[in-house]
């Protein structure tokens, strides 16, 4: 017999409800981020990340389709931040007579990883929209449902944490 108490955390109520929302959250994926790949393996990350906490969720389908859509807004995020590198730094500047030059690149690819990773999902994802997206305070207001102040202290605390984990961020 299950236990009611154990909720999501439970193996059966876990199955089911796995088995109930993984075609949406992958559709859900794809058509918000057109890659079928990456919706794949970001619906498997968030039951897993569910999985992982369930004891701490209260609503298990919020926190998938939060993690799942925070997830590939980092990824896509991350992609966006190296080709904006790559355009303003073309492969004329780098030689192999200059190595330094790449171990450098390298380094601070891994500190910003980090230092992203270290952030709230919340602050992630509203610096993610505005340093990257080019999103205004506003409409990241709108997007999230939450106050423009709310906004601003998200994006204050990211760049503060950033600040301190790679030097002359900006």
């Amino acid at each position: 017999m299950e236990n009611p108490d154990k909720g999501i955390c439970s193996e059966n109520v876990f199955t089911r409800f796995f088995n109930q929302q993984i075609s949406a959250l992958r559709n859900f994926l794809y058509f918000k981020f057109g890659n079928e790949d990456l919706a794949d393996d970001l619906a498997q990350d968030a039951f897993i990340k569910l999985w992982q906490n369930c004891a701490d969720v209260r609503h298990p389908k919020s926190f998938i389709y939060t993690v799942a859509r925070n997830a590939a807004l980092n990824q896509i995020a991350s992609q966006k931040v190296a080709l904006k590198f790559e355009r303003t730094h073309s492969k004329d500047t780098i030689t192999i007579e200059n190595p330094e030059f790449l171990i450098e690149e390298e380094q601070f690819r891994q500190k910003f990883d980090r230092a992203i990773n270290s952030l709230t999902d919340a602050q992630r994802e509203a610096l993610l929209l505005n340093r990257i997206e080019g999103k205004k305070y506003k409409e990241i207001a709108e997007m999230l449902d939450i106050s423009v102040k709310a906004v601003e202290k998200r994006i204050h605390g990211a760049l503060v944490t950033m600040r301190e984990q790679i030097d002359n961020f900006r």
